[in-house]
């Protein structure tokens, strides 16, 4: 059955239905994970893929994530043709030179059979805890992949074969320092795929396998036809856009990533040319990350939340970056970290973009993935903490950016102290709060940092860290302020450590770590901002009285 002979009504009811699959597989993703960076921050994604690994709906999760999920597939099926596969078939992999992210987010991919044969695909992706390497959940100073952890290239395994006790679950398990809440959250992964499997099959005994697969079809294309439509009201042209991560970790050099941004009728082109190259640090960004990235920006700016974000809408987008460079490095550079070097690809795009459509654009925020992790070897083995930290959202044309959120390729939530309370005994959190005064300025502010204190209660603690925008301040947007930066330190005594944005360090009880992150920037003239609002802004106590009285004494530019 060809997409024009659909039913409408048929294509309305069966494509809103995939994607309700696709979301149902988030929410039993979420709920049955173990760890608190799935369950409560909800570090993972799923998606269901047609028989060709064309990712067709996705879970509304991680878009770093599910950018590129499609992709993810394509060399497990190279090896292992969809017709080779048998009932209870899977593949797995972590690998960020085959087409993955980095080495904690671990692709689970199920065939989805229908009366013997291959419909298509259910995937799940979690970040975990931990997957081995050189330090507990994080190893900062990675020189190369290889220290970072346990290495899955694509392979094809068997749930009653390999799982549920067989050499892969047990060589897993012999490789992870926290098993209990890693394979939980393995198992998560499976559950969420079953669901997914069960709702597709459900499709095709109602509707038949031909409609399924012509409905598929369409919905990629209508994802298409909506992107280039969105596409064609940005005026033809080139432009350009550059950030940079502050640093590498060894030097204090910034590290630039330039974007030039080339739009020709309905297609949009992204090059990378200019960006730093790769360095010998964690920060370096596997190539699908850099593509993630950036077709996340040119959807987020152009076009509605309606439009599914499947590999339809990545059609009408190329991306290039220099082989060699951050943003596409050679093997086998670290990668832990890839998510500071992608966001600045993620503000170069936007920069490159603000020039032709200034209206649909934001201010920098704390674009910025602070990853803290806390652990501690005890008399029943490992206890690992990771949090991951967003910041004050970049200010728009017509909204204040928002206080305290993850950023946009990561879209984790925060973790409720009661749930740290409750896993983790070997620290206490003291402190959690907005940075008030940290927002950028501008006739529409940035959003707000904010803080946690942790006070460390027993011996043989270690905090591992990596972030960016410790020196360099989120950018405002015509004539915006710029946001705020961050900072991490420990208070022993009386005194007080300092702490780099990529940097590991043992702790000891009574050791208060604060680890702080920036607001985002403004948009517009802050001397454009009515009376009112900053006065409001003072009550909330978003900023001082004094920030204030400067604000509304500002000239105007």
């Amino acid at each position: 059955m060809s997409a024009s002979s659909l039913d409408p009504v048929d294509y309305a009811v069966i494509s809103q239905s995939i994607v309700s699959a696709a979301r149902e597989m988030g929410a039993k993703l979420v709920r049955s994970a173990y760890s608190t960076v799935l369950r409560e921050a909800q570090d993972g994604s799923a998606a269901l893929l047609d028989a060709d690994g064309n990712t067709i709906a996705q879970a509304e999760l991680i878009p770093m994530q599910l950018g590129t999920i499609g992709h993810v597939i394509q060399p497990a099926l190279a090896l292992y043709p969809k017709e080779t596969l048998v009932e209870g078939d899977f593949f797995v992999m972590n690998d960020p030179y085959s087409g993955g992210q980095h080495l904690q987010d671990v692709f689970f991919f199920h065939p989805i059979f229908f009366r013997g044969e291959v419909l298509g695909f259910s995937a799940s992706v979690a970040h975990h805890l931990d997957i081995s390497g050189g330090d507990p959940g994080l190893n900062t100073a990675a020189t190369d992949v290889y220290s970072e952890g346990l290495i899955i290239p694509p392979v094809k395994l068997n749930m009653a074969r390999d799982w549920h006790g067989g050499a892969f679950q047990r060589i897993l398990r012999a490789n992870v320092r926290v098993p209990h809440q890693t394979m939980g959250d393995f198992d998560a992964q499976i559950a969420a795929n079953a669901i997914g499997a069960a709702r597709l099959t459900e499709l095709a005994e109602r509707y038949g396998v031909a409609t399924l697969r012509a409905v598929m079809a369409a919905l990629l294309d209508y994802s298409e036809t909506r992107m280039r439509a969105a596409i064609r009201t940005v005026p033809d042209g080139v432009y350009h856009g550059e950030d940079a991560v502050d640093d590498d970790g060894i030097s204090d050099a910034p590290l630039p990533v330039r974007a030039t941004v080339t739009v020709r009728g309905d297609s949009i082109a992204i090059d990378f040319t200019g960006t730093a190259p790769q360095v010998r640090r964690n920060l370096n960004v596997p190539f699908a990350a850099t593509v993630s990235a950036s077709l996340s920006c040119v959807k987020g700016v152009l076009t509605s939340p309606d439009i599914p974000f499947n590999a339809g809408s990545a059609r009408p987008v190329t991306v290039t970056a220099p082989k060699g460079s951050i943003l596409n490095p050679h093997h086998p550079a670290p990668v832990r970290a890839r998510m500071e070097a992608s966001f600045r690809a993620w503000n170069a795009v936007m920069k490159a973009l603000a020039q032709a459509v200034p209206d649909k654009v934001i201010a920098c925020g704390f674009d910025t993935t602070t990853v803290g992790v806390l652990s501690h070897l005890g008399d029943r083995g490992w206890s690992v903490y990771l949090e991951i930290f967003g910041g004050g959202y970049g200010a728009a044309v017509d909204a204040d950016g928002c206080d305290a959120v993850d950023s946009p390729l990561s879209n984790c939530t925060n973790t409720p102290v009661e749930a740290l309370d409750q896993d983790f005994p070997f620290f206490r959190v003291v402190e959690y709060a907005l940075r008030q005064d940290s927002c950028g300025s501008g006739a529409h502010r940035g959003g707000l940092g904010f803080q946690r204190r942790y006070e460390i209660l027993r011996e043989g603690v270690r905090l591992s860290l990596y972030s960016d925008r410790f020196r360099r301040a989120p950018d405002g947007l015509f004539g915006g302020g710029p946001g705020t930066t961050g900072f991490c330190e420990v208070r022993r005594g009386g005194e007080v450590i300092a702490l780099p944005s990529k940097t590991a360090l043992d702790l000891l009880p009574g050791d208060v770590v604060t680890i702080a992150v920036g607001g985002g920037g403004g948009y517009g003239d802050p001397a454009r901002r009515p009376a009112a609002r900053i006065r409001q802004d003072e009550e909330d106590g978003i900023i001082s009285a004094a920030r204030a009285a400067a604000w509304s004494a500002a000239p105007a530019a």
